[in-house]
């Protein structure tokens, strides 16, 4: 197969490489700003170095776009054009998902199949080997061939979009959980209870992480203004102990508005991950 790849930081990189050792023929680089480092590199995988798109992408089976994410939608713009019809067009930045989703309908108009592709973990640490989540029409055809080279894959979601949308929100939680762990190890540290703080957390352990979201979502429509209270002492344990709850202010702000919530119009049935949310839903809109 040959590839073009649009972007050369660490990303494209990586996949140029990878691919490469798996046999396909990396045909062309391409780099706005390029340079004599990138020049060597184009060299030494033998690819042609191009500092924008155009005709010669229509010799290539599959262009990977491998942008800052905020260019995704210019760079499929300006390339769509130049593909030939029923090439593959793998857009692995994490741009907007309404930005990729506009791409794919481009790429529909093109007559080109599309994969949004969300890298999953640190490509500085698993390479090729990150697992992808992949969505759009293109999606079965690239985990097949990014399987090929060691990348677990899989099909998310419904459209172009849907993978990079899941990555987003997949970072509300585990960058949520980074920064409350910053402020919680800080202060357990500053109080010599490290340690034993660990061994307190260890029954989070056993729940799946799916029961976990789940049974604290349906508990806070209920049990947020309690809850405050405790959110509230939390909060002048750790500025007592020096450390600013930046994290934890955010925390608090949440369960501010639903304690506010629940005073004025709380939940009547029982609560279910559904009624929660709906009723989650209903009065940010109230409070907007």
């Amino acid at each position: 197969m040959n590839i073009a790849i649009i972007g050369c930081g660490d990303v494209g990189r990586c996949y140029a490489a990878a691919l490469s050792q798996a046999g396909h023929q990396i045909t062309g680089v391409c780099d706005s700003n390029p340079g004599r480092g990138l020049e060597a590199y184009a060299n030494e995988i033998g690819a042609l170095l191009h500092s924008s798109s155009g005709p010669w992408l229509a010799q290539v089976d599959l262009v990977i776009s491998a942008v800052f994410g905020g260019v995704a939608l210019d760079v499929a713009r300006q390339s769509l054009p130049d593909m030939r019809k029923g090439a593959i067009y793998a857009d692995f930045t994490t741009g907007n998902p309404g930005d990729l989703r506009a791409s794919g309908e481009l790429a529909a108009a093109a007559g080109v199949k599309y994969a949004d592709v969300a890298i999953t973990g640190a490509i500085g640490l698993g390479g090729a080997r990150t697992p992808l989540l992949c969505a759009g029409d293109a999606a079965d055809e690239l985990i097949e061939i990014m399987r090929a080279v060691g990348a677990p894959s899989r099909k998310v979601g419904a459209a172009a979009g849907d993978a990079v949308a899941l990555k987003l929100l997949r970072s509300v939680f585990t960058k949520g959980l980074e920064a409350l762990a910053v402020e919680c190890l800080m202060a357990a540290e500053q109080r010599g209870l490290r340690q034993e703080l660990y061994e307190v957390l260890s029954d989070i352990d056993q729940s799946p992480i799916r029961s976990f979201m789940e049974t604290v979502v349906t508990t806070h429509v209920r049990h947020a203004g309690r809850r405050l209270k405790e959110v509230q002492e939390a909060r002048a344990q750790l500025r007592q102990d020096g450390i600013q709850p930046l994290a934890l202010d955010g925390v608090m702000a949440l369960f501010e508005r639903t304690s506010g919530s629940i005073a004025a119009d709380p939940l009547l049935e029982e609560p279910t991950i559904q009624n929660s949310l709906d009723w989650l839903f209903e009065q940010q809109k109230n409070n907007s």
